[in-house]
């Protein structure tokens, strides 16, 4: 009886333990790391969000240049004077007694055009001059809304990933536990062993099937907060396929820290760039402006009936240079230099704040990177060591040198051991992600997936 005790819980506990990863392999492969990004990167909505404020900065541009363009302008009015004004002229002019007269026409139709050209004006030229760090700065916001989006959605892949891992051990040691079970109620049933051991691992069991009840609902919200990240439904099925994450490590290479590197160092200065700009177009308000004028237009003489407002027109035009000169505007635009030049210096001093927090990040990225991979190997040594245990536990308790709770301590230990490994690994490459992100390299990072 024992002999065949023996035999049928070798041949249970002899399953390859990469029987899971197996089996996930099988399912359908739909979307990989990268695939995840690249739907992320046309269909999460910051995306095109940042898009559209792109295309809001050229035309931000067309703004500021059309204000150094020729400006026209058409007008037309056609009125009906119902009352028209009345003036008199004193008695002596035209005669003994006073003269009263009507002023204007009861009919009266004006057309006239109008056109204007800056010839100077500095705060005009630099607002154009502005055009350049302000379209460069919705690229790099359109930049910055994809390393986001890139980050977020391999943190999330991550997750998702380990928590697949997590049931698919939890699953085969499920399935493993059930079959030491029927072996362990046979044994007790034969008075082989007492109850106490077979309530034990029951014990077991049942707390291994709550751990699948959670897992199987942290996976659920990974999924919906990976789903979230690429602008995908809820509704919409997602299978990963990314089995390469448990045998490649990520490929490291030593980097050095450079601020400009970083999406945020180059918008804070591109800001500051404006920010410089917005100071010398305040200043530029002191100079005078000069700008050419025209204008011709027509008008109706003597329409007293309706049927003559088209008629008899006379032209009139005129041109000339309009200088405006500013003398004193009560130290207003000097209280706004002041306070330009106060913002300037705040955001300079936030920079070299930025800088720092940047190099710590790089630094803590580094740190995190080498426990990580030093964890790793660890837990890859305890794996092999946690393996090895159990292969000799099982072979000795073939040969009745060895108990049945020892050989499913060995197990346990070895399920641990892998499960530590997993972990440790998905810990490497979100720390890698880290370092990636603090070096400014995670669209280098989305290119060589």
């Amino acid at each position: 009886m024992k002999r065949l005790i023996a035999l049928g819980l070798a041949f249970s506990l002899a399953l390859p333990l990469s029987g899971w990863s197996q089996a996930q392999a099988l399912a359908p492969a739909t979307f990989r790391l990268k695939d995840c990004i690249d739907y992320g990167l046309k269909n999460f909505g910051s995306v095109k969000i940042a898009q559209y404020q792109l295309q809001n900065a050229d035309q931000q541009a067309r703004l500021a240049l059309s204000q150094y363009l020729p400006q026209v302008n058409v007008t037309g009015t056609s009125v009906n004077n119902i009352k028209l004004q009345q003036s008199v002229i004193p008695a002596g002019v035209f005669g003994p007694e006073p003269q009263v007269f009507i002023i204007g026409q009861k009919y009266q139709t004006n057309i006239t055009a109008q056109a204007s050209q800056t010839l100077f004006d500095k705060s005009l030229l630099i607002g154009i001059k502005a055009n350049k760090p302000n379209q460069q700065l919705a690229a790099l916001n359109t930049r910055q809304t994809q390393e986001d989006v890139i980050y977020n959605i391999a943190s999330n892949y991550y997750q998702v990933f380990v928590s697949q891992q997590q049931i698919g051990l939890l699953r085969d040691n499920l399935e493993r536990t059930q079959q030491v079970l029927n072996i362990l109620k046979l044994q007790r049933d034969n008075g082989v062993i007492q109850p106490v051991d077979y309530t034990r691992t029951e014990v077991s069991y049942n707390s291994t099937q709550s751990q699948l009840t959670l897992a199987e609902n942290d996976l659920n919200l990974a999924l919906n907060r990976l789903k979230y990240q690429m602008g995908m439904s809820q509704e919409q099925n997602l299978v990963l396929s990314d089995s390469a994450l448990l045998t490649q490590l990520p490929t490291l290479e030593p980097g050095q820290f450079e601020a400009g590197s970083l999406v945020s160092f180059q918008q804070a200065q591109t800001n500051i760039a404006l920010q410089e700009l917005q100071l010398q177009r305040i200043k530029a308000g002191y100079l005078p402006t000069l700008s050419l004028t025209a204008n011709y237009g027509t008008v109706n003489l003597g329409a007293q009936t309706i049927d003559r407002i088209f008629t008899n027109f006379v032209g009139f035009g005129s041109f000339g240079l309009r200088l405006s000169i500013p003398i004193f505007d009560g130290f207003s635009r000097d209280a706004q230099i002041r306070q330009q030049r106060l913002t300037l210096l705040t955001q300079e001093e936030q920079q070299k704040l930025n800088v720092s927090a940047y190099r710590l990040q790089f630094n803590n990225a580094q740190s995190q990177i080498q426990r990580a991979q030093t964890t790793v190997q660890n837990d890859d040594r305890n794996v092999k060591l946690a393996q090895e245990v159990y292969n000799i536990t099982t072979l000795q308790y073939k040969q009745g040198t060895k108990l049945l709770s020892d050989v499913i301590n060995a197990d346990n230990s070895y399920r641990e051991a892998r499960t530590n490994y997993i972990n440790s690994l998905i810990n490497l490459y979100q720390a890698r992600l880290d370092l990636e992100q603090s070096q400014g390299k995670l669209l280098s990072f989305y290119n060589q997936l």
